[in-house]
């Protein structure tokens, strides 16, 4: 058989389209990269993490944490070589074929649409705890209204939104960190430092074994879940390849303050079984914990701009990976359209589900928000394997026929490319063999095979009409 046979065919040439726009400048791309994903996963759905693994919370997001890195920094090559707003949909399509594109491209598609349904709805439970009685369904109408018109005009409205409102959480968490710190060390007024009691009383480092910590792994991999965004929006800014490899480069201190940081500090000061740490959010128990005057309130106003601001990137990052996946004959040509540098069909299209979820929160408002995450908890994971495959081949490609585009280089290629795939492999069968996440895998793997399949039949129907 000639070599020419067993090369995964092109993906048939696309219809020349207007350009997006380059609205975004280097501080809307910065802060983007710092904050603009920090979301329910992190300030929402870590409590339930918590609640499951316990102080064992914090190898679980260091794990993960490692895990994203080294993720970050494959998509940090790749986008600082070849800036693309499909990212790594663009790249699996360019190293594996079409079907490798369409599978990664509309998995995080399906990912960030039901992304946005999740913030709104974390959003609307904190506005009815705000205002009895108003329904929770109404907010996430509005919310849904606000940021999809704001998605719909100039990118550089969500440039400007992104800005201020990462700006406001990346201070807050600074802010909580260092209130957090001197409780632990014991020279905040009012407290006694804790020591090591909530480490290793109320069950110990472990108190639901390893299962609890599994369970934890997966919630932390979902809070992670977004930071791919900034190298989207690269390719809308005014200097992408700088952009995204100063953001990529922040990566590594970024993970470990923000994320594992937060999580050290809340179960040292907070019993990690304290049901306030589920009902009120881990950020605000710790805050009322140390008993500091409308801190825990405030902590709350920060946690609805966060989940605004990631609903509002949610929309954006899924619309531009639609919008890459259409112009690539890998979708309905018709949301493909650009009106004055703004894909706006397909942000419509993107910010379908989050106006369904008007209607699921008020038929189910009671479990529609866990239903969500269980949804999307393992895609996050299929994305990583073919961006992680799709790096170990263009990184070959790329030293053999442009190596001046390699501005941000992969550290020790390939081997830690190779250890990051095998942890992708290890979190899945963890999973496959824990009851409580065996029903995520099994939602993840159904959906994949499913666009795996219609990938390759649409790559094979590509092929025939020629």
């Amino acid at each position: 058989m000639s070599p020419s046979s067993t090369a995964p065919p092109k993906s048939p040439p696309a219809t020349p389209e207007p350009e997006l726009s380059q609205g975004l400048k280097q501080r809307h791309l910065s802060m983007i990269a710092l904050g603009g994903v920090i979301g329910a996963g992190l300030f929402v759905g870590s409590g339930a993490g918590i609640a499951a693994a316990g102080p064992s919370i914090v190898l679980a997001y260091t794990a993960s944490g490692l895990l994203v890195m080294l993720v970050m920094r494959m998509l940090g090559e790749m986008s600082a070589a070849n800036p693309a707003s499909g990212s790594f949909s663009v790249y699996a399509e360019r190293a594996i074929g079409p079907w490798a594109g369409f599978t990664a491209g509309w998995s995080y598609w399906f990912m960030l649409s039901m992304g946005v349904g999740l913030e709104g709805l974390g959003a609307a439970h904190i506005m009815t705890s705000w205002l009895p009685g108003t329904p929770e369904w109404a907010w996430v109408a509005l919310f849904m209204a606000v940021f999809c018109g704001a998605n719909l005009a100039a990118v550089k409205n969500f440039g400007e939104f992104e800005f201020w409102f990462a700006a406001l959480k990346v201070g807050a968490i600074a802010l909580f960190l260092v209130v957090g710190g001197l409780a632990i060390v014991g020279v905040l007024p009012g407290t006694d430092a804790p020591g090591a009691d909530n480490l290793t009383g109320h069950g110990g480092f472990l108190p639901n074994g390893t299962e609890g910590l599994i369970i934890g792994l997966l919630a932390s991999v979902l809070a992670y879940g977004g930071l791919e965004t900034v190298t989207i929006a690269a390719a809308e800014s005014e200097n992408p390849v700088q952009g995204v490899a100063g953001a990529v480069r922040t990566a590594m201190w970024r993970i470990a303050v923000f994320y594992i940081g937060s999580m050290l500090v809340i179960v040292m000061l907070v019993p990690w079984d304290d049901k306030e740490v589920v009902e009120k959010g881990p950020y605000v128990a710790t805050l009322d914990q140390l008993g500091i005057p409308g801190a825990g309130q405030i902590m709350n106003v920060v946690v609805l701009i966060a989940l605004l601001s990631a609903m509002n990137a949610n929309i954006y990052g899924s619309s531009r990976m639609a919008r890459s996946l259409i112009s690539r004959g890998q979708g309905p040509a018709a949301l493909g359209r650009v009106v004055d540098g703004v894909p706006r069909r397909a942000v419509v299209a993107s910010s379908a589900f989050g106006f369904l979820c008007v209607l699921l929160s008020y038929w189910r408002p009671d479990d529609i928000f866990q239903w969500l995450l269980n949804m999307i908890g393992a895609v996050i994971l299929v994305v990583w394997m073919f961006t992680a495959v799709s790096q170990l081949i263009l990184r070959r490609r790329t030293e053999r026929e442009e190596p001046e585009k390699l501005a941000v280089r992969m550290w020790a290629y390939p081997v830690l490319t190779w250890v990051a795939l095998a942890g992708m492999a290890a979190v899945l069968v963890l999973m496959a063999l824990e009851p409580g996440t065996r029903s995520q895998l099994a939602w993840t793997g159904g959906l994949t095979v499913f666009l795996i399949v219609a990938g390759y039949l649409r790559q094979r129907s590509a092929s025939a009409r020629r």
